[in-house]
């Protein structure tokens, strides 16, 4: 799975209290089980629900291709709201 992003944004929610985290950090939720669900058709966005270390993150992504293939393009995370820990929960 091949992952892109903008450092400078990722840096910037690193710095954030809300977030905690950049972008380097938030692929871990790809490597456990994780909840997805279409966010919006215009772009395409999906929502990723999962754990990043011991706290569970809300990642919002799109699917783009380039030459080599697909990849996912990270647009913004931030820490899961009760409702999405809820999601999560019932969904995985």
């Amino acid at each position: 799975m091949r992952f892109h992003f903008d450092p400078r944004k990722s840096q910037r929610l690193r710095a954030n209290p809300l977030r905690g985290i950049g972008f380097e950090e938030a692929q871990e939720i790809f490597t456990h089980p994780y909840y997805l669900h279409q966010r919006s058709d215009m772009p395409e966005q999906f929502r990723a629900i999962g754990w990043v270390g011991q706290r569970l993150y809300s990642l919002i992504f799109e699917v783009r291709e380039d030459e080599e293939g697909e990849f996912n393009h990270l647009v913004t995370l931030w820490k899961s709201t009760q409702e999405e820990k809820d999601l999560y929960v019932k969904n995985t």
